[in-house]
């Protein structure tokens, strides 16, 4: 089997890279190693910038986005009983959406399925070859046969454990990362949200966020040790903790019932570059890992496929010659990746609590959370990362 591009990974990333693609007239092929049931099942981020919606609008993929989604001009940030609210339509003229990355996913999901394209779930052992040649192909095991199949390029959206980088010949890139002390204990449950705006908050417990899926399902999180067992969690007592962690009158407002899904998730940075090796292109989280403060993981995917895309169409539109966009990808989303990786960095730092920083730590985070409120300059800092900052092609 032959293809233009063969995306490895059908998460979000690898599915809107093929159906921008499709857009722009170039065959793809997806493989994914698990099932579509799987992929559907994981529990990821839920708000989306405006470049991201704008880019499910470019596939043709928005409808159920713009019926269900919940646009926000603002959030809100606490410290203790000191609330701020972060007013992003008004700083920046832009807003966010609230929208699951499982819908996202299921969207583009059917999408592919409408328009007949090639998914190839349960795909076992695949391994690129022939990457830094003219003449890549993926090997691949599907239903216990042996398959090869053969592209021009191929896009590696198969994640942080994936097979792509991991495929890459020693040396070819460097690494750096991050590991943070901590985890985020989450809890998705049907119950109404206790604010109609999210709310980042910090205090003497730690960190805790609450948002939200739709007007009928919350998503909660609270800061916990890294080694802290799902076992110990109840969920009377993840409601007790939660209200305990917010402004007593948000606290008033929640809503308990039975959780849908609760699970750690460790928290780290991580960058991988170069993003392209020969004829091998790196998107998502098989190049880059964010912590989820800020929701940046989803959306700077989204932004690398953006990128990448564009630059495969500028390539087929000029027959092979323009390889300009191809050339220049990993330079122009690195340049993002780290922009956001900085902003991530700075807002888990600032909403955590760092036992090992000490007293001085303490009250730096005090001191940066009281200038935020008085400052429309940092303000707007603050709302411009977190509404997304622009792709440059």
């Amino acid at each position: 089997m032959r293809t233009q591009v063969a995306i490895v990974g059908a998460g979000p990333a690898g599915l809107l890279l093929g159906a921008l693609l499709h857009k722009a007239g170039i065959a793809n092929v997806v493989l994914e190693q698990r099932s579509a049931d799987y992929v559907l099942g994981r529990i990821r981020a839920g708000v989306l910038e405006q470049t991201a919606v704008q880019l499910m609008e470019q596939a043709g993929v928005s409808a159920r986005l713009h019926e269900h989604g919940l646009p926000h001009d603002g959030f809100e940030m606490s410290y203790g009983a000191t609330r701020l609210r972060i007013d992003l339509h008004a700083l920046t003229g832009k807003q966010v959406t609230v929208y699951g990355q499982t819908e996202v996913t299921r969207d583009l999901m059917d999408h592919r399925a409408a328009q007949g394209l090639s998914t190839l779930y349960e795909a076992e052992g695949v391994q690129p070859h022939d990457i830094d040649g003219s003449k890549p192909h993926l090997t691949y095991r599907k239903d216990g046969v042996e398959h090869r199949l053969e592209a021009d390029f191929i896009a590696g959206c198969d994640g942080y454990h994936g097979v792509c980088r991991a495929s890459l010949p020693p040396g070819a890139v460097q690494t750096f990362e991050k590991v943070y002390p901590f985890g985020w204990l989450g809890v998705l449950a049907d119950v109404p949200p206790a604010h109609h705006e999210l709310i980042y908050g910090t205090g003497e417990r730690g960190f805790t966020l609450a948002s939200m899926r739709s007007p009928t399902r919350s998503r909660y999180y609270v800061q916990c040790p890294l080694d802290d067992d799902i076992q110990n969690w109840t969920d009377d007592a993840f409601w007790v903790e939660l209200k305990r962690r917010l402004p007593p009158d948000v606290a008033a407002h929640v809503v308990t019932g039975p959780s849908i899904e609760k699970s750690i998730a460790p928290l780290r940075s991580f960058v991988a570059e170069p993003m392209r090796f020969g004829r091998l292109f790196l998107a998502g989280d098989a190049a880059h890992i964010v912590p989820p403060t800020g929701a940046k993981g989803l959306n700077l995917a989204a932004g690398d496929v953006g990128l990448l895309s564009r630059s495969l169409a500028e390539y087929y539109a000029g027959q092979g010659g323009n390889t300009l966009g191809i050339d220049h990808y990993s330079q122009r989303a690195l340049a993002r990746v780290w922009k956001a990786e900085r902003f991530s960095w700075w807002f888990t730092s600032l909403m955590h609590q760092f036992p090992e920083n000490g007293d001085f730590g303490a009250r730096m985070q005090r001191a940066e959370f009281d200038y935020l409120c008085t400052s429309k300059a940092a303000q707007t800092a603050l709302a411009e990362n977190y509404v997304g900052l622009p792709i440059e092609f």
